[in-house]
């Protein structure tokens, strides 16, 4: 005797979403692609019967539903480090939200041929449009080589003018950073900045702004690369610096960095230096002391940049080409009023 097998349910199609909804197949597909406009009582009934039976429509079927591409490209000098990752974490979510799918392409460097190597991977596929990461120098040199026929929206703290773009406003931020520590009483504020994507980022130029405007001492910025072990040297180089009492640093890994490294020499955080950061990074609240730094909303950031980008894929009129927003202060217990006079731990790290 033979046992039948169990016969297997087969995948829902668009039919069967039409049947159930009692609309017909290009209704279904209307408000899949959103290509023209469906009453919304339809709208309803088709999301419904989709919810029921589990349908989900693949990226193909939209694309040639739609006659458009379902592919949005991110181009990014970097993947890993915190802000990259959480800025194109937002743009994925807010694109698989609208049914698009993500490809990301990294540029290794700045050399003509990585950069042509990495713009011609993210050209080569059938695209709706690009999201460029002008974080670092890669991202920026990408995005200069991208072709002008190819919907694209950049990120990052500094303004572009010939594509539309969303920014985090880095140098307002790093502005109000600054003068905190002025108002808490010191003299002046030291700088270790992370490698600029120019030739000054917009933290740079806003703590510069800032002590010109006080009419403070401007003292030379220390340079930090991305790796927080290069922020404790640079912290152990500042120890040695008696006029040092306060210092602002370009990321809070780096700030962490310069804190032990302040601490190999003996001193204390904030009782001898206060020390800041900027990005407000999960492990900064966690820090001891806890840093003081300025929030920034990467997630947001990317979910900005992906509705700029679609404003231009959809062809509006008068599409928004630009989306700021200014990063938070948040004050931890990393800063304080300048002591009278150093004082030395007898305890180092």
């Amino acid at each position: 005797m033979t046992t039948k097998k169990p016969q297997q349910q087969r995948s829902p199609v668009i039919d069967d979403v039409a049947r159930l909804a009692g609309v017909s197949v290009p209704t279904v597909s209307r408000v899949l692609t959103g290509a023209a406009k469906v009453s919304e009582a339809k709208r309803e009934a088709v999301m419904n019967a989709i919810t029921l039976l589990k349908y989900r429509p693949s990226a193909a079927a939209r694309s040639v539903a739609s006659r458009r591409s379902s592919v949005i490209a991110v181009i990014a000098g970097n993947t890993s480090r915190y802000g990259y990752a959480e800025t194109i974490r937002g743009v994925e979510e807010a694109a698989r939200a609208r049914g698009y799918i993500v490809s990301i392409t990294v540029v290794d460097s700045t050399e003509d041929d990585d950069v042509e190597r990495a713009v011609s991977l993210v050209v080569g596929q059938d695209l709706a449009g690009i999201v460029a990461l002008k974080f670092d120098p890669p991202g920026v040199a990408a995005l200069q080589r991208l072709p002008d026929h190819i919907p694209t929206v950049a990120i990052s703290g500094v303004r572009e003018t010939h594509v539309p773009q969303a920014v985090l406003d880095e140098a307002s931020a790093a502005a109000e950073l600054t003068d905190f520590l002025l108002n808490l009483g010191h003299g002046t504020v030291h700088h270790v900045r992370v490698p600029p994507s120019r030739r000054e980022d917009g933290r740079t130029a806003g703590w510069r702004r800032a002590l010109r405007k006080a009419g403070a001492v401007i003292p030379p910025a220390f340079d930090a690369s991305w790796q927080p072990e290069s922020g404790r040297a640079i912290g152990q180089a500042l120890a040695k610096d008696e006029s040092v009492t306060a210092v602002f640093c370009g990321n809070d890994e780096i700030a962490m960095g310069v804190i032990r490294g302040l601490a190999d020499e003996g001193l204390r955080t904030p009782e001898d230096v206060s020390v800041v950061g900027f990005d407000n990074h999960p492990l900064s609240g966690l820090w001891t002391p806890s840093l003081t730094t300025a929030h920034q909303d990467f997630f947001g950031l990317g979910q900005r940049g992906f509705e700029l980008l679609m404003a231009q894929v959809s062809g509006e009129p008068g599409a928004r080409r630009f989306s700021s927003e200014r990063p938070a202060l948040v004050i931890r217990a990393s800063a304080a009023a300048p002591s009278s006079g150093r004082g030395r731990s007898d305890l180092t790290a």
